[in-house]
């Protein structure tokens, strides 16, 4: 056996097996979220070590308690507005805005192009208690549509910067067919640009829909009144209550999840075209 052969396979041999351990510790949490959650209360009391499941002990109690009787429905169709109306603000004006800092000509484009995400320089609890004062001042504190602002804050310069590198690799030669034709500017975005962004695009979606989902700092600080919670702000408060098990934190955890990894797996082709192309060809 040859050294470069055994160097080889030592190789691989420590590549898959710190893929193998990498997999292992960021499924486990997951396996185990899923598993506490179906099974019965008096099972994880009785074994709370038991990772196994099976199918004949399968038990959707904390789910129906979680839905129906801890305002959970509540919390995920407030989840699910905040969520889609961040988006659909966000891609639209990150769809004007990069075309328009690629395309056309203005003063101040080269030092808007790079200074896009100056606001992550700042980090989120630095900005929480300015913000939180001049909401509560302005009496906007706690509303769903004062998230929906902050969400658009946070997620807006780096969609704008990703489609920005995207629409850079697009050829320009189509979009002038496309004004020769009689196309206006907004023409050749709906009728050329968008399209041939999908990628981008579903890229930006996703990574908005995760932000406005997932996130929980602002909607605490912001909402106090529970009709008005996300999910997230409702799994904090339902695994503040000592009274409850965790049984039902774990399901409550599962419903905010679920979603995320769903959409992740549906668009995650689209999501590494969008993230590698224009990084290559911009």
């Amino acid at each position: 056996m040859s050294r470069e052969y055994l160097e080889t396979a030592i190789i691989r041999i420590l590549r898959i097996a710190g893929l193998f351990f990498f997999v292992v510790i960021v499924a486990f949490p997951f396996y185990w979220m899923i598993v506490s959650s179906f099974k019965p209360l008096e099972e994880l009391l009785l074994n709370p070590a038991n990772l196994g499941l099976s199918f004949s002990s399968i038990d959707f109690g904390a789910y129906y308690e979680v839905l129906f009787e801890h305002g959970f429905i509540r919390y995920i169709s407030n989840s699910v507005y905040v969520a889609i109306i961040t988006v659909v603000i966000s891609v639209s004006l990150a769809t004007v805005g990069g075309y328009a800092v690629t395309r056309l000509r203005f003063r101040g484009r080269t030092f808007m192009s790079y200074s896009v995400l100056i606001v992550y320089m700042f980090p989120a609890i630095v900005l929480v208690i300015p913000l939180y004062v001049v909401f509560s001042r302005m009496g906007l504190r706690d509303s769903v549509h004062v998230l929906i602002l902050v969400y658009l804050a946070q997620t807006l310069p780096v969609a704008l910067y990703m489609l920005w590198s995207y629409f850079k690799s697009l050829p320009l030669e189509i979009e002038h067919a496309g004004l020769i034709d009689g196309c206006s500017r907004f023409g050749v975005i709906w009728r050329i640009v968008i399209p041939l962004s999908a990628p981008a695009l579903a890229s930006v979606a996703l990574y908005t829909f995760m932000i406005a989902w997932n996130e929980f700092l602002f909607a605490f600080m912001f909402l106090d009144t529970p009709e008005k919670f996300t999910l997230s702000r409702g799994v904090v408060q339902l695994a503040g209550s000592v009274h409850l098990s965790k049984q039902l934190v774990m399901a409550a955890s599962v419903l905010v999840t679920l979603p995320v990894l769903a959409l992740f797996l549906l668009f995650e082709r689209y999501l590494v075209r969008g993230l590698t192309t224009g990084g290559m060809k911009g």
